[in-house]
C-alpha cells in the first residue's frame, strides 16, 4: 500500500536534490532505492517515509527536472518573438553543460509515452504543455489565440524537440544547430512578411 507523502520538509528537500543528481547520472529506468539510498547518505526506509513510495520519489524526481527545463524562459516571457525564443531555447539545448538533464529527459519522454499509470504517466503530455505554454508567452496576444499562432508555436516546439533528439543520438553539433538555425530564420521571414488584403477566391 502506497503510503501518503508528508508536507516537504529541508530533509525531504535535501534528498531530492541528491536524488535528482543521481538521477542525473544513473537515469530513472532501472532506479533500485538501494543504491540510490547509499548514493545520497540516506535508507530506502527514510526515502519511502518521505516520499511515499518509489513512484513518490520517481514523481518528485520528474518533476524537479521539469523545473530545470521551464525556467529558462519564465523570466523572459516579454523580451522576444516566437523565433528569439526559438533561438534562446536551443542555444540551451545545445550547451553540453544541459546534456545530462536532457539525456533524463528524452528517457522519461520515451518511457512515458507507454504509461497509462504509475510516475511516468502523463509526463510527456505535460512537457508539451510546459513548452507550448512558455512559446505562446512569446507571440503577441492576437497571434496567441489564434489557430495560426497555434500551429506556429507547435512547429517551433517540433523543430526543436526534433533537433534534440537528433543532436543526443549524433552529438553533430554543427550540422544540427545550422538546420535549426535555417528554420527559425524562415520564421522570421514570415513574421517580417507583410499581410496583404484578401482576395476574392483566396
Amino acid at each position: 500500500m502506497t503510503r501518503q507523502a508528508p508536507p516537504p520538509s529541508p530533509r525531504r528537500t535535501e534528498l531530492l536534490e541528491a536524488a535528482y543528481r543521481y538521477a542525473l547520472e544513473h537515469g530513472l529506468t532501472d532506479l533500485s532505492l538501494r543504491p540510490l539510498a547509499a548514493a545520497v547518505g540516506s535508507s530506502p526506509r527514510v526515502l519511502i517515509l518521505l516520499f511515499g513510495s518509489k513512484e513518490g520519489l520517481v514523481r518528485a524526481v520528474l518533476a524537479r527536472a521539469r523545473e530545470d527545463e521551464t525556467a529558462l524562459l519564465d523570466h523572459r516571457a516579454d523580451e522576444q518573438g516566437l523565433a528569439d525564443a526559438g533561438r534562446h531555447v536551443w542555444e540551451w539545448l545545445a550547451d553540453p553543460e544541459h546534456r545530462p538533464l536532457l539525456r533524463l529527459w528524452a528517457e522519461s519522454y520515451t518511457r512515458s509515452l507507454g504509461a497509462d499509470d504509475g510516475p511516468w504517466h502523463g509526463f510527456a503530455r505535460g512537457t508539451v504543455d510546459d513548452w507550448l505554454a512558455l512559446l505562446a508567452a512569446h507571440q503577441p496576444a492576437g497571434e496567441r489565440e489564434s489557430e495560426a499562432g497555434a500551429r506556429r508555436r507547435t512547429a517551433v516546439l517540433a523543430l526543436l524537440r526534433g533537433a534534440l533528439l537528433d543532436l543526443l543520438a549524433t552529438d553533430d553539433v554543427a550540422r544540427v544547430d545550422a538546420a535549426v538555425r535555417a528554420q527559425l530564420a524562415l520564421l522570421d521571414d514570415a513574421s517580417a512578411r507583410p499581410v496583404g488584403p484578401a482576395r476574392d477566391g483566396a
